[in-house]
């Protein structure tokens, strides 16, 4: 009996200082509330609307249903962009606009990139100073179809030689260097699945008048013209030789060119 009274006891004495131990903890007071102190805020950034691109529009394209109002940071608007507060009715205004060069998703829409109201596409994208000329090709003399709107080419000129008509040799000329492509039969660019290649009729090249007076005799004088597709690099060359003599020299002024069989002559105009 002595072993279980002690027993008891010391369960009793265990539990006691148990209980006492957790009434002591409750009795402890909370840890103060640490106070961050907060500097003053940073100013909000102000955002002004500007007439944006939703998604990609080709050269040559209608801008459509691409355009939305974008929030840009106020002091990153260019004086080019199109802003809500200016042009409220943008949105409107420009949605039959035509694509002057491609333009991206994103992409601040700028007048400078539209076609003037009146104008023809063609007309608008050539530089100043410089015409377009069209000229016949076929698949095997345009780099067998590969060549594409805004390649770069040289034309070649291929004809029967003075004694064609007893060795039948032919002489053949570049008259035409680095010389830009701006479309082929109808097409501006490549088509939207990036395909490249492109088999066409005619060409539509950028030329100075002095060279589109050089092919336009040119396409008398040849049995072919070609043209030569030029490497991206190359693009960059400064081109010092063309084939000037064909239409000019010192019978320039004062003398008329007689293109005849194939030949060229100059006489003297009449007064």
């Amino acid at each position: 009996m002595a072993a279980s009274r002690l027993i008891i006891l010391g369960v009793a004495v265990a539990a006691a200082g148990g209980a006492g131990y957790v009434a002591k903890n409750m009795m402890v007071a909370p840890p103060p509330e640490v106070i961050v102190e907060q500097g003053p805020q940073a100013p909000a950034i102000d955002l002004t609307e500007v007439l944006a691109l939703g998604g990609d529009v080709p050269m040559g394209a209608p801008v459509g249903d691409q355009l939305e109002w974008q929030s840009w940071p106020t002091e990153g608007i260019n004086e080019n962009y199109i802003t809500r507060d200016n042009d409220p009715e943008a949105l409107e205004t420009y949605k039959g606009a035509i694509a002057r060069v491609a333009m991206y998703s994103g992409e601040p829409l700028r007048k400078s990139k539209l076609i003037g109201e009146g104008q023809s596409f063609m007309s608008s994208i050539l530089p100043a100073g410089y015409r377009a000329v069209a000229t016949q090709v076929a698949a095997d003399t345009s780099a067998g179809g590969f060549i594409l709107p805004n390649d770069y080419v040289d034309v070649i000129m291929t004809r029967r030689s003075d004694t064609a008509s007893t060795t039948g040799g032919f002489v053949t000329e570049t008259i035409l260097k680095n010389i830009r492509v701006l479309a082929i039969d109808q097409a501006i660019q490549e088509d939207e699945e990036g395909r490249r290649v492109k088999v066409g009729e005619t060409a539509t090249l950028e030329l100075t008048p002095q060279q589109a007076e050089i092919i336009t005799v040119a396409q008398q004088l040849a049995d072919r013209l070609t043209l030569s597709l030029r490497a991206v690099v190359d693009t960059q060359e400064k081109v010092t030789d063309e084939a000037d003599y064909l239409v000019s020299g010192n019978g320039r002024r004062g003398s008329i060119r007689l293109i005849k069989s194939g030949e060229v002559s100059e006489v003297g105009a009449r007064k």
